[in-house]
Protein backbone atom coordinates (compact mmCIF):
# COMPACT_ATOMS: atom_id res chain seq x y z
CA UNK A 1 0.00 0.00 0.00
CA UNK A 2 1.33 3.45 -0.86
CA UNK A 3 0.05 6.97 -1.20
CA UNK A 4 2.42 8.30 -3.84
CA UNK A 5 2.37 12.08 -4.19
CA UNK A 6 4.25 13.50 -7.17
CA UNK A 7 6.63 16.39 -6.55
CA UNK A 8 4.38 18.85 -8.49
CA UNK A 9 1.33 17.80 -6.43
CA UNK A 10 3.35 18.03 -3.21
CA UNK A 11 4.56 21.52 -4.18
CA UNK A 12 1.04 22.65 -5.11
CA UNK A 13 -0.27 21.81 -1.63
CA UNK A 14 2.38 23.68 0.41
CA UNK A 15 -0.18 26.24 1.67
CA UNK A 16 -2.37 23.53 3.19
CA UNK A 17 0.49 21.33 4.40
CA UNK A 18 2.97 23.87 5.78
CA UNK A 19 1.11 27.14 6.30
CA UNK A 20 -2.28 25.79 7.44
CA UNK A 21 -4.24 27.81 4.91
CA UNK A 22 -7.93 26.94 4.57
CA UNK A 23 -10.49 28.15 2.05
CA UNK A 24 -13.62 30.04 3.05
CA UNK A 25 -16.41 29.81 0.48
CA UNK A 26 -17.43 33.22 -0.87
CA UNK A 27 -21.06 32.12 -1.18
CA UNK A 28 -21.88 30.28 2.05
CA UNK A 29 -18.74 31.01 4.14
CA UNK A 30 -18.13 27.32 4.94
CA UNK A 31 -14.51 26.77 5.92
CA UNK A 32 -12.74 23.92 4.12
CA UNK A 33 -9.39 22.49 5.17
CA UNK A 34 -7.76 21.39 3.11
CA UNK A 35 -9.38 23.60 0.52
CA UNK A 36 -11.25 21.75 -2.22
CA UNK A 37 -11.90 22.84 -5.81
CA UNK A 38 -15.64 23.13 -5.06
CA UNK A 39 -17.51 23.88 -1.83
CA UNK A 40 -19.15 20.75 -0.41
CA UNK A 41 -21.97 22.88 1.02
CA UNK A 42 -23.11 24.98 -1.94
CA UNK A 43 -21.02 23.99 -4.97
CA UNK A 44 -19.29 27.35 -5.40
CA UNK A 45 -15.73 27.39 -6.71
CA UNK A 46 -14.81 30.79 -5.25
CA UNK A 47 -12.76 30.76 -2.03
CA UNK A 48 -10.88 33.22 0.13
CA UNK A 49 -7.64 32.00 1.74
CA UNK A 50 -7.84 31.95 5.54
CA UNK A 51 -4.86 31.20 7.82
CA UNK A 52 -5.59 28.75 10.63
CA UNK A 53 -4.19 29.08 14.16
CA UNK A 54 -2.81 25.54 14.41
CA UNK A 55 -4.66 25.02 17.71
CA UNK A 56 -6.70 21.83 17.92
CA UNK A 57 -8.48 19.36 20.20
CA UNK A 58 -7.99 15.60 19.89
CA UNK A 59 -11.23 14.06 18.65
CA UNK A 60 -10.04 10.44 18.29
CA UNK A 61 -6.81 8.54 17.63
CA UNK A 62 -5.32 5.27 16.45
CA UNK A 63 -1.98 3.53 16.70
CA UNK A 64 -1.01 1.99 13.34
CA UNK A 65 1.14 -0.96 14.36
CA UNK A 66 3.61 -3.16 12.52
CA UNK A 67 3.47 -2.65 8.77
CA UNK A 68 -0.05 -1.25 8.77
CA UNK A 69 1.00 2.18 7.49
CA UNK A 70 1.62 3.14 3.84
CA UNK A 71 5.03 2.10 2.48
CA UNK A 72 6.51 5.61 2.68
CA UNK A 73 6.47 5.18 6.48
CA UNK A 74 8.46 1.89 6.42
CA UNK A 75 11.72 3.52 7.54
CA UNK A 76 9.96 5.36 10.38
CA UNK A 77 8.22 2.21 11.56
CA UNK A 78 11.53 0.35 11.46
CA UNK A 79 13.18 3.04 13.61
CA UNK A 80 10.38 4.00 15.98
CA UNK A 81 7.73 1.31 15.80
CA UNK A 82 4.09 2.30 15.63
CA UNK A 83 2.73 5.33 13.76
CA UNK A 84 0.39 7.51 15.81
CA UNK A 85 -2.52 9.10 13.91
CA UNK A 86 -5.60 11.00 15.00
CA UNK A 87 -8.51 13.15 14.04
CA UNK A 88 -8.37 16.65 15.46
CA UNK A 89 -10.93 19.40 15.54
CA UNK A 90 -9.22 22.61 14.57
CA UNK A 91 -10.03 25.70 16.64
CA UNK A 92 -11.71 27.16 13.54
CA UNK A 93 -14.02 24.13 13.16
CA UNK A 94 -12.88 21.59 10.55
CA UNK A 95 -12.00 18.07 11.65
CA UNK A 96 -9.01 16.54 9.89
CA UNK A 97 -6.92 13.39 10.02
CA UNK A 98 -3.37 14.11 11.20
CA UNK A 99 -0.14 12.60 12.40
CA UNK A 100 0.55 12.93 16.13
CA UNK A 101 4.07 13.37 17.56
CA UNK A 102 6.08 13.94 20.73
CA UNK A 103 3.83 11.85 22.95
CA UNK A 104 3.49 8.37 24.30
CA UNK A 105 0.23 6.69 23.23
CA UNK A 106 -0.48 6.18 26.94
CA UNK A 107 -0.65 9.99 27.36
CA UNK A 108 -3.42 10.41 24.80
CA UNK A 109 -6.80 11.60 26.00
CA UNK A 110 -9.78 12.55 23.90
CA UNK A 111 -10.24 16.30 24.32
CA UNK A 112 -6.55 17.08 24.95
CA UNK A 113 -5.24 20.32 23.47
CA UNK A 114 -2.74 20.10 20.62
CA UNK A 115 -0.83 22.48 18.38
CA UNK A 116 0.51 22.12 14.85
CA UNK A 117 4.25 21.91 14.14
CA UNK A 118 6.18 21.33 10.93
CA UNK A 119 8.01 18.00 10.90
CA UNK A 120 9.67 15.55 8.57
CA UNK A 121 7.09 13.09 7.24
CA UNK A 122 8.95 10.72 4.87
CA UNK A 123 11.31 10.45 1.88
CA UNK A 124 9.92 10.01 -1.61
CA UNK A 125 11.78 10.27 -4.92
CA UNK A 126 14.92 11.06 -2.88
CA UNK A 127 13.34 14.18 -1.38
CA UNK A 128 12.42 14.61 2.27
CA UNK A 129 8.75 15.51 2.51
CA UNK A 130 7.71 17.82 5.34
CA UNK A 131 4.27 18.53 6.69
CA UNK A 132 2.20 19.24 9.75
CA UNK A 133 2.07 17.00 12.78
CA UNK A 134 0.24 17.79 16.01
CA UNK A 135 1.91 17.75 19.43
CA UNK A 136 0.60 18.29 22.98
CA UNK A 137 0.05 21.90 23.98
CA UNK A 138 2.27 22.39 27.01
Amino acid sequence: MTSYISLPMYSASIDERMRLIAGRCHSCEKLAYPQRPVCTECGSDKFEKVPLSGDATLYTYSLVAGNGAPSEFDDEQTMTGDVLCGVVELKEGPRVMVRLADMDPEELEIGMKLRAVIRRLYDQEGIVRYGTKFVPLR
